[in-house]
Parts: structure tokens; sequence; C-alpha cells
């Protein structure tokens, strides 16, 4: 059953794009590390097993790395209420609801597929925002599952999060030899296996950021035409950004590995390097792409709030 959220064309050309490129650099990944290390069912075990966690268990992974557990109707009214009216209007399932006791004020969604999805919000975020604001993040995340972009992210990130662990894996562990048994042929081996996993990392890490930022835009644009408000989403924005910036560093730095599933990223205020690397758009893109679509709604109230 397709859902009610607008479709996005561009943002499934993308992902398929984004996919069949991680594909075929994943294929020259396993083939460049299975002549490395002269070990085929070695490095097939690995990203056989590692793949299979990412996808079946991502969401428990990000749930418990967020402080998150899955809250009923009865503990959790005011969220559960959001959720049904959004998951009605929209005709799509409706996702195991999380609550995450943080003071970061941030919202993710996670999950396989639309039937084992969940969107999970931070006490932070429940406490600042008005419930028309909060239907509107949530409406951003159940796009995400609509569109099941939060699928795609969560398997195209599998091959940079092999690679980063290999690099260290291979830098830290006694895998090539016992201590005072390393020679030059195995030194070797280590420092190419090293510089092909870093390459991979980066190649995918820039494939995933930049996918990541258009699917931003696009659940942008679909949970402003489910609600027919983009001012309120552009006013959640606007004032999740703010205080995300406030935020202690320390705190932040625990959420960042998150942040292509967040509503609004966990960055203090951004570089201009920073914001080309970053998982989302400025947020002066997002409002000003927001500001347009509430002109062409004629959306009683002109431009949204930070505008």
């Amino acid at each position: 059953m397709r859902s009610r959220f607008e479709p996005d064309r561009q943002l499934t050309a993308r992902m398929a794009v984004t996919m069949f490129l991680l594909g075929l650099l994943y294929v020259a990944f396993i083939a460049a590390l299975i002549a490395l290390l002269k070990s085929v069912v070695l490095v097939v075990v690995i990203a056989a097993a590692l793949l299979g966690a990412q996808y079946w268990y991502s969401d428990r992974i990000a749930l418990y790395a967020m402080r998150g557990r899955i809250v009923t109707p009865e503990e959790q009214p005011r969220l559960h209420g959001v959720v049904d009216r959004l998951c009605a209007s929209a005709d799509m399932p409706k996702p195991r609801v999380a609550l995450s006791d943080m003071d970061l004020p941030n919202a993710f969604a996670t999950g396989r597929s639309a039937d084992h999805a969940v969107v999970c919000v931070t006490t932070g975020l429940m406490r600042r925002l008005e419930t028309e604001e909060l239907e509107g993040v949530l409406a951003h995340e159940l796009s995400h599952v609509a569109h099941r972009d939060v699928a795609v992210i969560t398997v195209a990130s599998f091959l940079g999060v092999v690679a980063g662990l290999i690099v260290r894996f291979a830098f830290y562990s006694q895998l090539f030899g016992g201590r005072g048994q390393r020679d030059q042929n195995t030194a070797a081996v280590l420092l190419a296996v090293m510089a092909v996993s870093a390459l991979v990392y980066a190649v995918s890490f820039l494939l995933i950021r930049a996918l990541s930022r258009y699917r931003e835009l696009a659940a942008d644009r679909a949970a402003a035409m489910l609600t027919a408000k983009p001012s309120v989403l552009a006013s959640a924005l606007t004032k999740v950004s703010g205080d995300v910036a406030r935020i202690p560093t320390e705190d932040l730095r625990t959420a960042q590995a998150f942040n292509a599933f967040f509503f609004t990223p966990a960055l203090g205020p951004g570089t201009v390097l920073a914001n080309l690397l970053s998982t989302h758009p400025t947020l002066e893109r997002r409002l000003a792409a927001l500001g347009e679509l509430s002109a062409d709604l004629g959306e009683a109230g002109g431009e949204p709030d930070g505008k």
C-alpha cells in the first residue's frame, strides 16, 4: 500500500544511483581485501556478519546509543496521538514509537522497512515544541519511512562503517602476526589494507552525504505538504536548530554518529567546510525551501519563522 506522502522521483533516482555506485565500490573493496589478505572465507564471513547486524539490528543499535526505549500510548499519550493522526492522514502503517531521555532536542527514524520502523523523539524535543511543531517534525521523520530512504541510508552507511572498522582493526590488532614477528611484507600488507579501507571510507562518506542532504529537503517538503503547514515546520526547525547550538559540545559528540538520521544535525555553529560535508543542508536553505512552498500553497502568515 502506498502512503499519501508526496512522492519524490528525484529522491528515488538518487537513491538508486547511490546504491549502484556503493555496490560497485563494495564489490571492488571486497575483491581488494581478498587479494591482500588471501582469505576469501575470512573476508566474506566478516563482511556478511557486519551487513546482517547493521540491516537487522540498526534500530536497536540506534535506540541503545541514544538511550531510547519503546513507549506505550499510556506512557506518552501526546506523542502517540500525533503519530496516530499523521499515520491516518498518510495512510501508512504506524511505526513503533520511542522516547530518548536526552535534553538534546531532536528526532530520528530508523529501521529496515515501514513494517519494522521506529520513530524516536527526545525529551528535550517534547519539552521545547508545541504540539503543531511536534507534528511537523514527526511528519518529516515519517516521510523518511514512507520514502524508504531511511532503509537506504542504513544499508548505504554499512560500507563506510566496515571500512572504518577495518582501518582501526588493522592498526590495533594482531591479525598480521604476533608481536616481534612482523616483517616488511606483513607491514606492506597492513599499510595496503589501511590505504584501501581509508579510500573506500572517503568515497562512501561523500556519496552518503550528498544523498543525505537531498533526502532532508525531500522530507521537509513531504512533511509540509502532508500537514499543509510549511511555516509551522520552519518554526520547529528554527527553534530546534537554535537550541542544538546551545547544547554542550561533549553531549553533541555522543549523538554525532547518528547525524544522518536526525531531524537536524547535532552540531554547533558550522564552518564552510563542515557545511559542505554535512549530512543536512544549511538551516538557511531549508527555511528558504519551506518559504517558497508556503508561498506556493498560499499559506496564511506568509514566510516561515526565522526568515
